[in-house]
């Protein structure tokens, strides 16, 4: 039985890990920070517990067959999950789009 797409994660464990991390920063520091400031905070949480990452890692975008630019990605986590942090007043479906 699908329990609100409970069995559809792919990575539970890692997932979880990293939720943990992600509410663990926010109960610490709270709201209001610039995104770099969460972003410092994830690295060093990750870090702590032992989570391997990459962070700022670069990726080329490629439009009709030709790249047109390059953007980043705050984080790749154990090269399984891709983490973008994003702050804001409200989260909408655009966020995931």
């Amino acid at each position: 039985m699908d329990q609100g797409g409970v069995d559809k994660i792919i990575y539970k464990d890692l997932s979880y890990k990293i939720v943990g991390v992600l509410y663990g920063v926010y109960n610490e520091l709270g709201y209001g920070f610039q995104e770099k400031i969460y972003e410092n905070a994830i690295a060093k949480s990750l870090f702590e517990n032992g989570v391997n990452y990459k962070r700022q890692a670069p990726y080329r975008v490629v439009f009709h067959g030709k790249i047109i630019g390059r953007n980043y990605i705050d984080f790749i986590v154990d090269d399984k999950i891709v983490l973008e942090i994003k702050r804001g007043d409200y989260f909408s479906r655009k966020n995931i789009e």
